[in-house]
């Protein structure tokens, strides 16, 4: 099982996820999330970023960063 840490990171990191996120989202915020987790709520509004689970719980890949 892949961390909120991982995924953070395999996203681009906390500066280009935050970006992604948009202007309400600071790069100490996401970093935040590291150790905090990524709360459920943003999960929830940004399915884009963060997938859902699909219907056998397993997780669907994140969608690729953007440059």
């Amino acid at each position: 099982m892949s961390s909120d840490k991982d995924l953070i990171e395999s996203l681009g990191g906390s500066a280009k996820l935050a970006k992604r996120l948009g202007p309400d989202f600071s790069v100490q915020r996401v970093e935040n999330w590291k150790v905090r987790g990524i709360p459920a709520q943003v999960r929830l509004d940004h399915p884009d970023i963060f997938p859902l689970p699909n219907a056998r719980g397993r997780k669907a890949k994140p969608a690729p960063a953007t440059t």
